[in-house]
């Protein structure tokens, strides 16, 4: 299963998760791929999700990245 799964972070793409394992539930449907466009749901709604994510986590990265700099312009200003 996917590993972005396992963590319960992951409410966004809830109902996604439980159309596969409901469809995985039925081996037959799982076997002879029935089960592909819940599959393919899931993974979108996981993709959305980690873009989202990467957006955020990059702009907070930008935001340290401008603080760390003025200060260390302002530390080498004072000497």
């Amino acid at each position: 299963m996917h590993p972005q799964v396992s963590d319960k972070k992951v409410l966004a793409c809830k109902e996604f998760l439980d159309a596969l394992e409901k469809c995985h539930s039925s081996n037959w449907a799982r076997l002879f791929g029935q089960c592909n466009l819940q599959k393919d749901e899931l993974n979108a709604c996981l993709r959305k999700e980690r873009i989202e994510r990467a957006t955020e986590n990059r702009e907070m990265a930008k935001e340290r990245k401008l603080k760390a700099e003025q200060a260390r312009k302002k530390f080498y200003d004072d000497e």
